[in-house]
């Protein structure tokens, strides 16, 4: 704090300091006396002496305007004009949740018009008006993400919550300001209740139909899944490997691995044969309507179309398991796959490592001269041949141990 406060200082002149103040969750994280985020702002200063001062006007069609500069020593800072200090007691008002309502002044004297020190000590999401969450319906999904790490809505957010169908209102955003806090959530340590109360809500159907379709489908033969349905198992298999890592590409292919199983004809119930590839074929349309990072979606679809041989490891010839390791290389999830088995059905990939690293080795590496294989019978294809005597030199390779 004495630190961030001294740089905040050094950025603005002196004369300006008394109409600078720290607000939103920048105060929240100081007072919890955790690292800060984000540095927030708040200043009653006119624009051209912002502009002098290397901030420049962002504006939004979705949220309130604001200033932004970079500073090397602090990062991002972000900046909401006042037009005068007396201005300050509204711009709070307006904001979602009394714990992000505080502000704090460069002399460090707090300034709490709504009560939010209590509430932080509580770690209840109160709403800074009656309205606070008809006023902007993506902090719906920003308290669910903040429930992931121990807050908790109060009862009059809650009413509120219950008292209305939001999906008119929430589809009229901007889809990244749900994958935002979705993606935010999956980095908490319970990352399910976020999912648990956009359904205990109904808030985002249309945005996430998958989540609403799980309930209704068996994740399997019982003697396989007694767990019931796919929501269920799906839950169960983002809690487990929460457990294990906190990478959130890991929770978020964990999640979703079973994606394809939506598309299972229910007469085909309880069993959804050639579910890994349906699921590697919805995985892109699925990430692109949320506007998620191409990583992400590349992840989950080779999760969806290799997590089902894995689980099978130990019955596998070990071309398969090099071929397995191969495509898990190639597509960035070979640290991801053997957590995805563990979290699925409790499985292990002994020699994983190793098989990692055969798949690996090139042809040089092997001791195969590609010049060698060219020509040949008539017919022959010499890409093929090579291919073929490559992987019976890893499979040796693999065999050595």
């Amino acid at each position: 704090m004495n630190d961030i406060i001294a740089r905040l200082k050094s950025l603005f002149p002196e004369p300006l300091h008394d109409r600078i103040f720290l607000v939103g969750g920048m105060v929240r994280d100081i007072l919890l006396g955790v690292q800060c985020q984000d540095i927030d702002l708040a200043a009653a200063l006119p624009p051209q002496e912002l502009a002098r001062l290397g901030f420049r006007l962002v504006e939004s069609k979705s949220t309130p305007n604001i200033y932004f500069r970079f500073s090397g020593e602090l990062g991002k800072v972000e900046l909401t004009w006042l037009p005068s200090t007396d201005a300050l007691p509204d711009d709070l008002g307006r904001r979602d949740f009394t714990v992000n309502a505080m502000a704090m002044t460069l002399d460090r004297v707090l300034y709490d018009p709504q009560g939010g020190r209590g509430d932080l000590e509580r770690r209840v999401l109160r709403g800074c008006s009656p309205t606070s969450l008809g006023d902007d319906p993506a902090r719906i999904f920003r308290a669910f993400r903040f429930e992931c790490e121990g807050w908790r809505l109060d009862r009059d957010a809650e009413a509120s919550l219950a008292a209305r169908d939001w999906n008119d209102r929430v589809n009229r955003l901007p889809v990244e300001r749900f994958s935002q806090e979705f993606l935010k959530a999956l980095c908490k340590p319970d990352p399910g209740r976020f999912l648990r109360r956009l359904l205990q809500f109904g808030v985002g159907t249309s945005l996430i139909p998958e989540l609403f379709l799980m309930p209704k489908v068996p994740a399997g033969p019982p003697e396989h899944h007694p767990e019931g349905d796919l929501l269920t198992h799906s839950l169960q298999v983002l809690e487990r490997i929460s457990l294990a890592s906190p990478d959130p590409t890991a929770r978020f292919c964990a999640l979703f691995h079973d994606l394809g199983k939506l598309s299972t004809p229910p007469e085909s119930y309880p069993r959804h044969h050639g579910h890994d590839r349906a699921g590697a074929l919805a995985a892109a349309p699925f990430c692109k309507r949320l506007r998620l990072p191409l990583n992400l979606q590349r992840a989950l679809q080779a999760t969806c179309k290799l997590h089902n041989t894995a689980n099978r490891w130990a019955e596998l010839r070990d071309s398969t398991k090099i071929q397995l390791a191969g495509a898990a290389l190639k597509a960035g999830i070979s640290s991801i796959l053997p957590l995805v088995v563990a979290a699925d059905c409790g499985g292990a990939l002994p020699g994983w490592e190793r098989a990692l690293r055969v798949a690996a080795l090139n042809s040089a590496q092997l001791g195969i001269d590609p010049a060698a294989y060219q020509g040949g019978e008539a017919g022959a294809n010499p890409s093929e041949r090579l291919q073929q005597v490559i992987m019976q030199r890893r499979v040796e390779e693999l065999r050595r141990g």
